[in-house]
C-alpha cells in the first residue's frame, strides 16, 4: 500500500530516537490529578472557590502556606486502592497511567528523600501511594508514567506564587528538581513517560533535565512542557483538539470538566451517558489525527474514584470493546483534510469511518480514494451500500445512530494497492511555493504560554509522466548556509543552500506602502488573531502617523502579551516583494489572512530581524504582524521594505519518479535544534 498524503515522523536536531511507536499505539491513557488539594475538594473556609482549577486552590484562594500545609494532618485516604484504579483503567480500555508525583503546591505523593512535605512523612496515612500504583501497574501489565510540576510553591528558594505559573527556576530550585526527578527515575520501576508542567526554564535547564531523564531511563518519553522544545512528544494546550495534521508524536490531555482537573466536591456533573459520548468523540478526534488521548480523573480526598467518573470510564470501555478495532493499532486519516461528517482511521486495508448520526450516508464521499472497495459494513452488523460516482467513492443509505455509540462506525474493506490522490487546486503546479503546500506541523513549546503551531515540513504533489526530475531550488540570503532535506517520491537528500548562482536581481516597482496601524492582542502567543479578511481598520485600530520604515519601535508591554501591527500595501500587479521584519521574543506574519511564518526567538537578547517574501495580489494587500513579548519590559518591531530582490538558484541532483502520475515532494529543515522547532524556510521555491 502506498499513501501519497501521510504523516511522517522524524527526529531532527540532537534528541534521541525513542521507541515512540509503542508510546503512540497507546491511543488512550489515564491521567490522575490527586494530592493535598483533593482533601479540600475546591472549598476553603466553608466556601466554594470558583476561580481557577481546584488543584491550584492554594493560589486562587490566597491560602497561607502554613495553613495549606496543615491540611496534611487530615489527609488520610483510606479508600485508596491502587489495584482497583489500574483495573478501572484497563476496563476503560486505557493502556497507561500518568500519576501526579508532585503538583504546583509542592506536596509529593511519593516518599521523597529531599523534603518531608510528602504523603509518607507529613500525613497520618504514611504510605507511598505512587509506589503502590507503580507496582500495581507492573502486576497488571499497565504502563506507568509520572507528572512532575516544575514550579513548587512550597520550596523556600523557588519563585513565589504568581498569577501565571510560568515563573523561572532559581538555581537552587533547579538543583532540587533534578534531585527529585532522579529519585523518581531510579525508585519506581520502568517509567513510560514523564509529564513535566509549567515554569519558564532556560534552554540549559530544559536540556539538563532532558539529558538526566534520558540517561536514567532511555525509553522514557518526555513531554513538550519541559520547554525550549526539549521533548519527545508535543503536548497541546489543556483540552485542545487540533484540526491540523501533526508530524511528530503528540498528545492531548483532557479533563472531565474544563473548569478543573483536581476533585471539586460541588461540581455539577450531569448525565454520565452524555459525558461518555462527549469523551468518545474526543478520543476519536485525537486518534484520527494521529495523537494520544490522556483523560484525567480526580479522586476524592479519601482516595476513592468519583462514582460519576468511574461510570463514564466504564461506558467508554464498553464502547471500545465493541468499536476499538477502529482505534487501537490504527494510523490517522490519510486524506488531505478533515471531513465535516467526522473522522477516519486506517489499519492495513481497512478504513474506519466515524460518522455523525445526523449525517446522511449519501453525503459521505471519499474524494481522492483510488482503488476498489471490496465491502462496507457497520461495526456491530449491517452492510452499507457503496458505489463509484463520477470517479469518486460514495456511500448510500440513511445515517444510523447505534444505541450504544455517539457515532456510526463503518468499516471499509479495500483492495490491496489503494492510495489517496491529492485534490488540492495547486496539486498540478510545477513551481512549488510554501503558500501552496500541505504544511506538516508540530507544537513548539518554549513554555506553557509560549506554545504554538510550528511548521516543520512542506509537502507538495505534482503530476508528471517523466521517469525522473531535476529540481531547481530558489532561496534568498536569509536561507543561505541552511541545511535542508528534499525528498521526492520517498528518496530524500540533504542539501546545503550554498553556492547557488544569482537567478534574479529585480528592482521592486509598482508597490505603495500605505498606512500602518496597531492594536493590543491576547497574551498567549500561539492563538491565531481572530480577525476577518480584509481587516476593518475602523475596528479599534490606532493609526500610527509618520511611520518610519526601518525604525525599531518599542512599546512598554506586560509580560506574556502581544500587539498587532497592520501594514496596508497596494500593488499594481501580482508579484513577490521582499520586506525586512524586526521582532522581539516572537512573531507571527500573515499576508491577506495566510500565515507566512511563526516562530519564537528566545535566545535573541536584542530581538530578531528576517527577510520575508510577500506574494502580493494585484490591488489591496494587508500585512499583519502579531508581535509577542515574553518577559521583557518592552515589545519591539520594525518594518523595512527592501527595494531589490536577490534570489539564488541551486540545481539539485536528479530524482527518479515512481510509476504513478502523481508525485510527492517534501522539504524539511536539517538544522533545527529540535523536531518541534519551526523550520523558518518560508522563502523557498522549487521549480520542477
Amino acid at each position: 500500500m502506498r499513501l501519497l498524503i501521510i504523516l511522517l515522523l522524524f527526529t531532527s536536531g540532537v534528541y534521541a530516537n525513542k521507541p515512540d511507536s509503542v508510546w503512540m499505539n497507546q491511543k488512550f491513557s489515564m491521567f490522575i490529578h490527586w494530592g493535598l488539594y483533593s482533601e479540600l475538594g475546591g472549598v476553603w473556609d466553608g466556601q466554594p472557590v470558583t476561580r481557577g482549577y481546584s488543584e491550584q486552590i492554594q493560589a486562587h484562594a490566597g491560602i497561607f502556606g502554613d495553613w495549606y500545609a496543615a491540611v496534611a494532618n487530615r489527609f488520610i485516604p483510606l479508600h485508596w486502592n491502587a489495584d482497583s484504579v489500574v483495573a478501572l483503567a484497563k476496563k476503560a480500555g486505557m493502556r497507561s497511567i500518568v500519576f501526579t508525583s508532585k503538583h504546583h503546591d509542592g506536596f509529593c505523593m511519593y516518599h521523597s528523600r529531599y523534603t518531608d512535605y510528602n504523603i509518607v512523612d507529613a500525613t497520618p496515612f504514611a504510605r507511598d501511594v505512587m509506589k503502590e500504583l507503580a507496582e500495581a501497574c507492573c502486576r497488571q501489565g499497565m504502563r506507568f508514567g509520572v507528572y512532575f510540576s516544575l514550579i513548587d510553591w512550597h520550596f523556600p528558594q523557588a519563585y513565589p506564587i504568581s498569577s501565571h505559573n510560568a515563573d523561572p527556576l532559581t538555581p537552587e530550585h533547579y538543583a532540587f528538581n533534578r534531585k527529585q526527578v532522579t529519585e523518581i527515575m531510579t525508585g519506581y520501576g520502568k517509567i513510560s513517560e514523564i509529564w513535566f508542567d509549567m515554569g519558564s526554564l532556560t534552554p540549559e535547564q530544559s536540556r539538563g533535565l532532558y539529558d538526566l531523564v534520558d540517561s536514567l531511563q532511555p525509553d522514557c518519553m518526555i513531554s513538550g512542557r519541559l520547554g525550549n522544545d526539549c521533548s519527545d512528544f508535543s503536548v497541546m494546550a489543556d483540552n485542545e483538539y487540533p484540526d491540523y495534521k501533526i508530524g511528530v508524536p503528540w498528545q492531548t490531555a483532557a479533563s472531565f470538566f474544563e473548569e478543573t482537573w483536581g476533585y471539586r466536591s460541588w461540581q455539577e456533573r450531569g448525565d454520565p451517558g452524555k459525558k461518555a459520548d462527549e469523551k468518545i468523540r474526543s478520543l476519536v478526534k485525537v486518534v484520527s489525527r494521529g495523537g494520544n488521548y490522556l483523560l484525567n480523573i480526580g479522586p476524592e480526598g479519601d482516595g476513592s474514584v468519583v462514582p460519576f467518573e468511574k461510570d463514564v470510564l466504564e461506558k467508554m470501555g464498553k464502547w471500545l470493546k465493541k468499536y476499538g478495532e477502529g482505534i487501537y493499532g490504527t494510523q490517522p486519516n490519510p486524506f488531505e483534510d478533515q471531513y465535516a461528517w467526522q473522522d477516519i482511521t486506517v489499519k492495513g486495508n481497512r478504513m474506519y469511518l466515524f460518522v455523525d448520526p445526523s449525517v446522511a450516508l449519501n453525503s459521505v464521499c471519499l474524494n481522492g480514494l483510488r482503488g476498489n472497495i471490496v465491502s462496507a459494513f457497520r461495526i456491530g452488523g449491517g452492510d452499507v451500500a457503496f458505489a463509484r460516482e463520477k470517479g469518486e467513492w460514495r456511500l448510500y443509505g440513511q445515517g444510523h445512530r447505534p444505541s450504544d455509540s455517539p457515532l456510526e462506525v463503518i468499516c471499509l474493506e479495500l483492495e490491496s494497492g489503494w492510495q489517496i490522490e491529492p485534490l488540492s487546486p495547486y496539486a498540478g503546479e510545477r513551481e512549488l511555493m510554501p503558500l501552496h503546500a500541505f504544511p506538516e506541523y508540530a507544537y513548539s513549546s518554549i513554555d506553557y504560554y509560549t506554545g504554538f503551531q510550528s511548521t516543520i515540513a512542506y509537502n507538495w504533489v505534482f503530476k508528471s509522466r517523466k521517469t525522473d526530475v531535476r529540481p531547481l531550488i530558489y532561496y534568498t540570503g536569509q536561507e543561505a548556509g541552511r541545511k535542508i532535506r528534499v525528498g521526492i517520491d520517498g528518496q530524500e537528500r540533504e542539501i546545503l543552500l550554498e553556492g547557488g548562482k544569482l537567478a534574479e536581481k529585480r528592482n521592486v516597482k509598482g508597490v505603495k506602502w500605505g498606512n500602518v496601524y496597531s492594536k493590543p492582542s491576547g497574551s498567549v502567543f500561539g492563538s491565531r488573531p481572530q480577525i476577518g479578511v480584509p481587516i476593518d481598520t475602523a475596528d479599534g485600530w490606532a493609526h500610527i502617523p509618520g511611520f518610519v520604515y526601518g525604525k525599531r519601535y518599542e512599546k512598554t508591554a506586560r509580560e506574556r502579551s502581544s500587539i498587532l501591527v497592520l501594514q496596508e500595501i497596494e500593488s499594481d500587479k501580482k508579484q513577490v516583494v521582499p520586506v525586512e521584519i524586526g521582532s522581539g521574543d516572537g512573531i507571527q506574519v500573515y499576508l491577506n489572512g495566510n500565515c507566512l511564518t511563526a516562530h519564537i526567538s528566545p535566545r535573541k537578547a536584542t530581538g530578531d530581524t528576517e527577510l520575508v517574501l510577500l506574494p502580493l495580489e494585484k490591488g489591496r494587500n494587508q500585512l499583519l504582524l502579531k508581535v509577542y513579548n515574553r518577559f521583557r519590559k518592552k515589545s519591539c518591531y520594525s518594518i523595512l521594505p527592501v527595494g531589490v530582490l536577490n534570489t539564488y538558484e541551486l540545481s539539485l541532483p536528479s530524482y527518479p519518479l515512481g510509476s504513478e502520475n502523481w508525485h510527492r515532494c517534501r522539504v524539511r529543515a536539517a538544522d533545527t535544534p529540535a523536531k518541534n522547532s519551526a523550520m523558518r524556510l518560508n522563502n523557498l521555491r522549487i521549480k520542477l
